[in-house]
């Protein structure tokens, strides 16, 4: 059994000093920066060039600031008067204000446009930027021309041009802050190093930065500490936390000889270790590279508007062309220009620059209310389409922590008894198993045991005194150390446990076995809800662990799972995912330690459970907030009902301006029908009004997890 007397606190995760500047990183000895030299909002834009490199901050204050303006271009504009019926105030300059105010907001509320524009004229592919930056300059240069009076024209677009801009802009800042950066989970692995080591030399240690560590130095690592490298022990014994690795909150006994990894944490005891990897070599950095090569290896898929854009862009210049051609051929050049000029301002998106962006920001924010946080909104699109979800086992199914599970005692020894007896042995420990025995003790209600002289045998087990006995909780190797057998009534039950994977604690009284306890990481009572509604769905369940074949399918048989990965390797995890996906599978894995972010990374849709490590969380495009499985169906739930919104939406949008579009050509003007410019705008708002209504039946959407069934 493994040593369980007071691990300490794991040490906090620091972050590296200078996380966003250009020193290097102490783990691979690259800018520190980041992998790709930008920050987190950087990289999300350019990963999505149509926002031609802003970040969310920027469309924020753009907006504000262009909505700010457009109130009084608004207000003065004599077609908007006309339309409500009101005469604005009359005063020296007021004429101005409309044209003035536009120009503001065209050059500095459009400039994210017009630079996305340009950007997809040079790429040659024309999409949502290029439409709406052609749409705001023909309205700029008519309202212009209209305001100096030339040609006699009567094109004021300005309030039209103003409340456009701003709804772009508002649309792009709801689309960006629902932008995920799966990019933060590479500064969270190597947030897991300290900054410094302590490093032995002849006169004692000295304090060294990690980067100063060379293979073969020995380095001394305090209790609650984080070993600066991997290493192999020379001195010393501790129980060793490595859930940051393994993702098990079991420790794990380490002593002289045994090999320890980098970012793991010594909880009770000093040890000295010598240094066998640094830097890139280490185990912690070789997960890093596949965590960013899983990244880059997702491929993303191109946002539904831009496609629909694409289309409305050649829709509509091919109109403006030909709406021009035939006015002109009739004999009115006046009317050729108004009526192409209302043409290619009726095509702008308004309603389809909000179709997607609205329907992400109510479903991610339906999302959070249910405790699922939607880091990438690909993820969110992607799920719908998942025909497996892989669960890791322990700390997902299962709670991660051990529970006493069963109890068989001696003749003339009750349960009751027997975990009195280990209870009071155990009352000084802190550790998971401590606490698993002691829990299950209160519940049987035996009177509580005074227990003295609490000792703690590393590696073996823990010992008191009660009563004036000698107590002792320990499993084979203590047995062994004592020359111990166990008792045939013990011996028949304890070969049943071990035979499903249980780990078993035997208690010795005054040098004799009296019984044995049974301790199993306990299975969620929402798991077996949980891959039963999916599986009702038609998804197949899988899982994967590092487990023991007998553990893995007694947990696999317990809950109906379909399918096992055990004994597999951290290093391993996402190998299983790509083979799941060479059978044509789409993934959905659900992890939550640092060994599950390569796996995460690497499949459709990587979902880290909430009380999972920092970077099992950065690596996941979606995220629980709480450590119930059955919101994984919640997820799949919203991503089939936000898609549809997404499509009706884009439907309605693309739609309006295939009909609108020749309405402002003209096609109907042989009937005396012809869509003024005024009438043009108010349909655009219409539209863009009934989208977001479309967009808010979202939230009528039940997600509860405590529904499922």
């Amino acid at each position: 059994m493994d040593k369980h007397s007071n691990p300490t606190d794991t040490a906090p995760k620091q972050a590296l000093p200078g996380a966003h500047s250009t020193t290097k990183h102490p783990m691979t000895g690259h800018p520190a920066m980041g992998p790709t030299g930008m920050d987190h909002d950087d990289h999300a834009v350019h990963s999505e060039g149509q926002h031609a490199g802003h970040s969310t901050a920027m469309f924020k204050n753009r907006f504000w600031l262009t909505l700010l303006l457009s109130i009084p271009v608004v207000f003065f504009s004599p077609m908007f008067g006309h339309l409500l019926g009101y005469t604005s105030p009359q005063f020296p300059g007021s004429a101005w204000i409309p044209p003035l105010l536009g120009t503001v907001i065209f050059f500095y509320g459009g400039q994210p446009f017009l630079k996305g524009g340009w950007q997809e004229i040079k790429s040659r592919q024309p999409a949502m930027m290029l439409l709406i930056s052609m749409a705001i300059t023909v309205a700029f240069i008519a309202s212009w021309v209209t305001s100096l009076g030339i040609g006699g024209f009567d094109l004021d677009f300005w309030w039209e041009l103003a409340l456009l801009v701003a709804i772009m802009l508002l649309g792009h800042w709801i689309e960006m802050r629902a932008l995920g950066s799966a990019r933060g989970a590479l500064d969270a692995l190597a947030a897991l190093l300290p900054d410094e080591a302590e490093r032995v030399v002849d006169e004692g240690t000295e304090t060294i930065s990690i980067a100063q560590l060379n293979p073969g130095d020995i380095v001394l690592v305090r209790p609650g500490a984080r070993l600066p490298a991997d290493g192999v022990i020379t001195d010393g014994s501790s129980e060793v936390d490595e859930s940051m690795i393994t993702g098990e909150s079991k420790t794990v006994s380490r002593t002289v000889g045994d090999s320890v990894v980098a970012g793991t944490v010594s909880t009770d005891n000093s040890l000295r270790v010598k240094v066998t990897a640094v830097g890139d070599d280490t185990a912690l950095a070789g997960i890093q590279r596949l965590v960013s090569e899983a990244q880059s290896s997702t491929s993303r898929a191109q946002a539904l508007a831009d496609r629909a854009a694409a289309f409305l862009f050649y829709f509509a210049a091919g109109s403006g062309v030909i709406t021009f051609i035939v006015w002109s051929l009739l004999g009115s050049i006046p009317d050729a220009v108004t009526r192409t000029v209302t043409v290619l301002v009726i095509a702008c998106p308004h309603a389809l620059g909000l179709a997607i962006p609205l329907v992400i920001a109510i479903s991610t924010e339906r999302a959070a209310k249910a405790g699922v946080l939607i880091k990438d909104r690909m993820a969110l699109e992607r799920m719908r389409t998942i025909d497996v979800v892989l669960f890791d086992k322990t700390g997902t199914l299962t709670k991660g922590e051990p529970a006493l599970t069963d109890v068989a005692a001696i003749e003339g020894v009750s349960a009751d008894e027997l975990l009195a007896l280990a209870s009071a042995v155990e009352s000084d420990s802190e550790h998971p198993v401590a606490r698993a025995i002691i829990a299950a003790a209160q519940k049987t209600g035996a009177p509580a045991m005074a227990a003295t002289g609490f000792q703690s045998m590393t590696g073996r087990g823990v010992q008191a005194t009660i009563d004036g006995s000698t107590v002792a909780v320990g499993g084979p190797a203590l047995l062994k150390e004592l020359d111990l057998s166990e008792p045939e009534r013990v011996s028949s039950a304890t070969t049943g446990w071990m035979s499903r994977g249980a780990s078993v604690l035997h208690v010795i009284k005054d040098g004799a076995v009296i019984g044995a306890v049974a301790l199993e990481d306990e299975i969620r009572a929402e798991s077996r809800q949980a891959v039963h509604a999916l599986q009702a769905h038609g998804i197949k369940v899988a899982m994967i662990t590092g487990d023991a074949h007998q553990v893995a399918a007694t947990v696999a048989t317990e809950l109906g799972i379909d399918e096992v990965f055990a004994e597999v390797l951290p290093q391993d995890k996402d190998q299983k995912v790509a083979e799941l996906q060479g059978r044509g599978m789409k993934v959905a894995m659900v992890g939550d330690g640092v060994n599950d972010a390569p796996a995460l990374a690497r499949a459709e849709v990587g979902i880290a459970i909430g009380a999972g490590t920092d970077v099992a969380m950065e690596s996941a495009g979606v995220v629980l907030a709480g450590n119930d499985p059955r919101a994984v169906l919640s997820t799949v739930d919203l991503s089939k009902a936000s898609y549809r919104k997404m499509w009706q939406n884009l439907i309605w949008a693309t739609g309006y301006n295939i009909i609108s579009v020749p309405l402002a050509a003209g096609v109907l003007a042989g009937v005396g029908f012809v869509l003024s410019p005024a009438a043009g705008a108010v349909l655009m708002s219409l539209s863009t009004i009934v989208v977001a209504l479309n967009a808010q039946l979202l939230r009528r959407l039940k997600l509860n997890p405590a529904e499922v069934s």
